[in-house]
């Protein structure tokens, strides 16, 4: 059974479709491989096996009649612990939810079960979501594939540790303003970010509602499309033939490419070259209303995050890590009047962007100006985890600002990912870009 451990969860769906791989045999295994793994405890909060062996089980019978729901029928994952699964707790990594119990499961987490999708278990986070680094002194900090006493990304920190280190095939995580595709690039994943509205936050513990959006964290493109389509019940995004042949992209010059590391810079420059030989017509783009959306960022994010968690946060502020506590708080000086004018100036921007880039397939830029962080560094500085924590997500929020859909994949140097961001709700299409993408880039 361990030679299916590893395995993408596209491989494991074609097997137990051939009837060679049996469901429940293949969740015990992954829940033998946590149980037993020296890192599991930093990576998993909780599993749940009950469950797990009680749909497999479901999975199973519908493999042997014939009746498979669809090709991830019977594949477990592994979710982020801010999606309620009923019965189980849900702390969204944070003291001050310690001990919620969910009364019914998140609607995208009902959706996955009806498509025959089989939950592990629940996978640590930030606090209340609310870092793209991964540092959670709190609960607990995940491993970094590449980089040992390394953070590795977040919020969806133990979403892609749970793949990158083989203990789920693949994962279900949240990103308001990089949290799934940040940790999928400092562990050599695939992300995708949806565009908001794509799939149902019902039941997902909010962080700010009109930028949160949930997301699949997978080992290729292939395996992002079909969990797509099994959270929406919808058909699949078609990669057959996918080719970078007349394909059109915009390199951001505007913001993304300022203050790049020389890892993350070297890993996108090497990626868009091998894209051009491949094909891809490549055009630089200036792009001012980046520039002016991310200056709007303080005035949109945080007032929404302490409106939602400030009463809940100031009942016991010293249960929060510092930095965190103080990254809401820099949202209760933030005037009414000045977050709706900052919304209806957004609004404006993201017309002006979707006319500017209305030509191009898509839009690259690297997914994470810098490489992961140590962990112990940022515990101890706290003006470097701000920093490091603003840089560490400044890419990725270009996408929530725009309003735009994300996908980020690994480039072939450690924790450095290339991110394509396409219009709002066009999943399928940059599913496809990505496949081409991922063909060139191997």
């Amino acid at each position: 059974m361990n030679k299916w451990l590893g395995r993408t969860a596209a491989d494991l769906g074609r097997a137990i479709g051939a009837g060679k791989l049996h469901p429940v045999e293949l969740t015990e295994a992954y829940l033998d491989a946590i149980a037993s793994h020296p890192e599991a405890k930093r990576i998993y909060a909780r599993t749940t096996p009950a469950r797990a062996q009680s749909m497999a089980i479901s999975a199973a019978g519908r493999a042997r009649a014939g009746t498979r729901i669809g090709p991830l029928d019977g594949v477990p994952l592994s979710w982020k612990d801010n999606f309620d699964a009923a019965g189980a707790v849900c702390e969204a990594g944070s003291a001050l939810l310690r001990g919620r119990i969910s009364e019914s499961d998140a609607e995208v987490l009902h959706t996955a079960t009806a498509q025959g999708l089989v939950c592990l278990g629940k996978t640590h986070m930030t606090e209340l979501a609310f870092s793209g680094l991964g540092l959670n002194p709190v609960t607990a900090t995940p491993p970094c594939i590449n980089f040992p006493g390394a953070v590795p990304g977040g919020s969806s920190s133990g979403a892609a540790a749970s793949v990158a280190f083989g203990l789920a095939p693949a994962a279900i995580g949240s990103d308001t303003g990089g949290s799934v595709r940040v940790p999928a690039a400092w562990n050599d994943l695939v992300g995708l970010k949806t565009t908001h509205g794509r799939l149902s936050l019902k039941g997902v513990v909010p962080l700010c509602e009109k930028f949160d959006t949930v997301g699949p964290l997978a080992t290729n493109v292939e395996d992002c499309a079909l969990i797509l389509s099994a959270l929406t019940a919808r058909r699949a995004a078609d990669l057959k033939g996918a080719s970078l042949s007349n394909a059109r992209f915009a390199v951001l010059d505007t913001v993304a490419m300022e203050d790049l590391r020389e890892a993350p810079a070297k890993g996108f420059e090497d990626a868009v070259s091998r894209m051009a030989h491949a094909g891809a017509d490549i055009i630089h783009i200036d792009a001012p209303e980046v520039a002016e959306a991310m200056s709007l960022a303080g005035l949109l994010f945080t007032p929404e995050a302490y409106a939602i968690w400030g009463d809940t946060i100031e009942a016991a502020p010293h249960k929060m890590f510092p930095p965190v506590l103080e990254r809401f708080r820099s949202g209760g000086t933030v005037k009414a009047t000045d977050y709706i004018r900052a919304w209806r100036r957004l609004e404006e921007l993201r017309k002006i962007w979707e006319r500017r880039v209305g030509g191009f397939d898509a839009v690259l830029l690297p997914t994470s100006a810098i490489l992961p962080p140590d962990a112990q560094r940022l515990i101890d500085d706290p003006a470097y985890f701000a920093a490091e924590n603003l840089l560490a997500l400044r890419n990725t929020r270009i996408g929530n600002l725009m309003g735009v859909c994300a996908l980020t994949l690994p480039t072939g140097q450690p924790s450095c990912g290339i991110s394509l961001m396409a219009p709002a709700m066009q999943e399928e299409r940059l599913l496809r870009l990505g496949a081409a993408v991922e063909r060139v880039l191997g």
